[in-house]
């Protein structure tokens, strides 16, 4: 078999930026495709890597890819409305999905979140669950879904709007972790991008990776 080609949407992102790191380090990738809405600063030592600047709305035809990796996100707080929180978690993907697909991906990891079910009461968790349900009913040969208790890592750095909500439950998660069920605590975006990483490739049928399974895997 020849070296696979990955594709990645919302490389951007803390897990997104972690997920292409790790693929081009994987020496059984041969290319990452990578899904943007602005062209990306690329780093010369990353020779496997191809940026794509797109409307996630109107998405052209992919080049040809084995697996891919949907990390687009954001919060109700940052988009402005649920309207446009969920044409991001949502729409863009599941329109990156079908098109990875048609393109010849028979495998996908999706970052959701903790708590995802399609019948909650909550918004956010519920466009989690119902997108979970809409990748589980395409015709893919295997889906990996991480869902993340919180995530930890220095947005600033990736230039992204810092979330309030989000900086304040990672200074509780540092102060009350000890305290906290492995399955609560804050877990790094490495780690979610080493589980998808690890477990997508050999994937059959619709696996879940709770938060407690993620601790620790790219130490590992």
């Amino acid at each position: 078999m020849g070296a696979r080609i990955a594709l990645v949407a919302g490389a951007t992102g803390l897990v997104g930026r972690a997920l292409v790191a790790r693929l081009i380090a994987d020496p059984g990738v041969g290319e990452v495709h990578v899904l943007v809405r602005r062209p990306l600063r690329v780093d010369a030592g990353a020779g496997k890597l191809r940026a794509h600047v797109v409307d996630f709305a109107r998405l052209p035809a992919l080049p040809r890819v084995d697996e891919a990796y949907l990390a687009l996100g954001t919060t109700i707080g940052v988009a402005g409305s649920q309207a446009a929180f969920r044409a991001v978690d949502f729409d863009a993907n599941l329109a990156v999905a079908r098109a990875a697909l048609a393109a010849g991906a028979r495998r996908i990891g999706l970052v959701s979140a903790m708590g995802a079910d399609a019948r909650s009461r909550v918004f956010y968790s519920r466009t989690k669950g119902e997108l979970e349900d809409a990748l589980s009913a395409l015709p893919l040969d295997g889906l990996v879904i991480a869902r993340p208790a919180l995530l930890l890592g220095d947005r600033d750095a990736l230039g992204q709007p810092r979330r309030r909500a989000e900086h304040l439950a990672t200074r509780l998660d540092r102060w009350l972790r000890p305290l906290l069920p492995v399955r609560l605590r804050g877990i790094a975006a490495g780690d979610v991008a080493a589980a998808l990483v690890g477990a997508v490739p050999a994937a059959r049928g619709t696996r879940a990776l709770a938060s407690a399974d993620m601790q620790g895997a790219a130490g590992r």
